[in-house]
């Protein structure tokens, strides 16, 4: 694996969630761009390249499947690893059907997130 900083795009629409997130990935090297929308997460794709995206199943303006299914057309490659509150366990299992990478529950220890995202991007 090269030296370059990890691409990565996470999408929620809890402004504080990503701001933090953010804040202390970025302190750990990864090069983070956030959306804080499903749409914007699609316009952002469409800028820019990445090696990851971290989407939130429950967004305000679209369903996290749906965005999913959109950045798989975009990007077939791109790993996806979805977020999921709320007891969706079961909409997460859906998101690996239509090709996520993994799924795990909110909140995650920041750790766990990040050793998920290296192992999304490795084996990409």
């Amino acid at each position: 694996m090269s030296d370059a900083p990890i691409r990565l795009l996470l999408v929620d629409d809890e402004a504080g969630f990503l701001d933090v997130l953010q804040k202390r990935m970025g302190k750990r090297g990864l090069d983070v761009t956030i959306a804080i929308s499903g749409a914007k997460g699609i316009q952002t794709l469409r800028g820019k390249d990445f090696d990851v995206a971290v989407l939130d199943l429950k967004l305000e303006d679209m369903d996290g499947i749906d965005v999913l299914q959109i950045f798989k057309k975009m990007v077939p490659e791109l790993p996806v690893i979805m977020l999921t509150g709320h007891g969706s366990e079961q909409a997460a299992r859906e998101g690996m059907a239509y090709g996520a990478f993994d799924y795990m529950l909110k909140p995650c220890d920041l750790d766990d997130l990040l050793e998920k995202i290296r192992q999304a991007v490795e084996q990409a």
